[in-house]
């Protein structure tokens, strides 16, 4: 049996290869997964024990169960002031197909989609599977990697009718602020362009920075699909739990794309994700907290590396250190780094062409790993350069 042309042609992730060798080798610390090495609360937990013995284990609706939803849209009612109702809302599994769920729903095939660059690879294969033409933006270092409205506006072409925005963002960790959001809504205004928003990290925010979404520039509320879920925040990945927030016409019409495609979420993790939402928010800022110390583990030793440096974290749990001045590309550094090390890191090439000459690694990870981890990049940085 041969593979479709679509399978034969999907962009392969490089995280996953990166983390594979590593997984093939002895006494490897690897620093390649965006997964949370923390356990789920155990309010959360509880939750969705207490949902599969009460017997939510049959089909809930196809947007989700209405009480998620609700809860859903009283968060960005309260916290960002964004007038969203259950109407707004669906359920999806996990941010990642909702992604698949909107390049299918929002975009014809042969449309443009304007993506900063470095970008989160899996991309990549959702606009494949979809069919939608990708045009890269170039987003800088000396820019403190944040998306500049000039650049967006030189991209756009005839076909492009969105942009894909991530901020906080993988793999760099920069996060935008209301003045760069400003910006780029009259870009996306003056084209007439839809916004696909990943704010699957808006939770992880370093220095007591706020949280904005595009969608709460005026006049951009009825242009944002956003895009979230419960993985990062609440250390959830294997519960496989997200959700769009998007204007009410478009649910409503879109709805219907999400029954042929999964039937519905699973219904004791969407019971577990309302307990999320509408209890104690500490375990959130306790988790934060852990991240936060991590962070300065992470960048503080990076930076004390010679012939390393690394622009600070502003969200998610992510180190973009600057490997250039080695003059070595981002793969051939980090798998001698494996090899040699014992640390895996993903190469920065990987995440786009202006990720060249970087390197990408996790401190969602224990601080004795991370501490260890450092170590052993010192160590081989002074021994190999």
């Amino acid at each position: 049996m041969e593979y479709s042309e679509r399978v034969s042609a999907f962009p392969r992730s490089g995280i996953r290869k990166m983390s594979a060798l590593a997984l093939s080798m002895d006494d490897v610390i690897s620093l390649c997964i965006g997964e949370p090495d923390l356990e789920t609360p155990p309010h959360i937990v509880e939750a969705g024990v207490d949902a599969l013995r009460g017997g939510f284990t049959h089909y809930a609706p196809s947007g989700g169960l209405m009480e998620l939803k609700q809860a859903v849209a009283g968060r960005y009612r309260s916290a960002m002031g964004l007038e969203y109702g259950p109407e707004n809302v669906i359920i999806t599994l996990g941010s990642t197909q909702g992604l698949l769920h909107s390049f299918l729903g929002a975009l014809n095939p042969g449309d443009e989609i304007l993506l900063p660059d470095p970008y989160y690879p899996n991309y990549l294969g959702q606009l494949h599977i979809a069919g939608i033409k990708v045009v890269t933006v170039p987003v800088k270092e000396e820019k403190g990697f944040r998306l500049q409205a000039e650049d967006l506006e030189n991209a756009v072409t005839p076909s492009t009718k969105a942009v894909l925005i991530n901020s906080p963002n993988n793999p760099t960790g920069a996060v935008l602020e209301k003045e760069d959001f400003a910006r780029i809504a009259e870009v996306v205004k003056r084209y007439d362009l839809t916004v696909i928003s990943d704010e699957v990290y808006d939770s992880i925010i370093y220095d007591d920075r706020g949280y904005c979404s595009i969608a709460q520039i005026p006049g951009m509320q009825d242009r944002v699909i956003i895009h979230n879920g419960f993985s990062k925040t609440y250390a959830m990945t294997g519960w496989r739990l997200g959700y769009i927030v998007a204007p009410s016409k478009y649910v409503e019409e879109s709805v219907y794309l999400q029954e042929a495609l999964i039937s519905c979420a699973p219904t004791f993790t969407q019971v577990a994700a309302t307990a999320a939402l509408k209890e104690s928010q500490d375990c959130v800022s306790q988790m934060n907290s852990t991240y936060s110390r991590r962070r300065s583990i992470v960048l503080e030793g990076l930076n004390d590396i010679p012939g390393v440096s690394c622009y600070p974290t502003g969200g998610a749990f992510y180190a973009f250190p600057n490997i250039s001045s080695f003059g070595k590309s981002s793969e051939d550094f980090a798998i001698d780094l494996l090899k040699k090390g014992k640390v895996a890191t993903v190469p920065g090439s990987y995440f786009g062409a202006n990720g060249e000459g970087y390197l990408r690694l996790s401190f969602a990870a224990s601080d004795n790993d991370l501490t260890e981890a450092i170590g052993r990049f010192r160590k081989y940085v002074l021994e190999n350069y």
